[in-house]
């Protein structure tokens, strides 16, 4: 029965992280590309309407999302290489020596 609970448990840290890294931060980066063409106006849009500022900041919000997504994902398969792991036991990512 414990064999269950430990595959059932790497099963849902495999599907949040493929989810995570392989669809949401896809989907975010998308957001951010149109926001920064709705940002910058002009010969962005079929409309060639003026520009908005919001848009650029949204875009910039987006893309800083998507580099720390991708930030986390190189740390933690480093810290792996290293013989260690990202912990968030305070809330933010912190190397730590692996348990066991």
């Amino acid at each position: 029965m414990d064999n269950l609970q430990y595959a059932l448990d790497g099963a849902w840290r495999v599907l949040l992280a493929s989810l995570l890294f392989g669809a949401v931060l896809p989907v975010i980066f998308a957001v951010g590309v149109w926001s920064f063409a709705w940002g910058s106006g002009g010969e962005a849009e079929v409309s060639h309407g003026r520009p908005h500022p919001v848009g650029k900041l949204l875009a910039g919000v987006c893309f800083l999302v998507v580099l720390l997504g991708v930030v986390l994902g190189i740390a933690i398969i480093a810290a792996t290489g290293f013989g260690k792991e990202i912990s968030f036991d305070h809330g933010y990512p912190t190397v730590v020596t692996k348990e066991g």
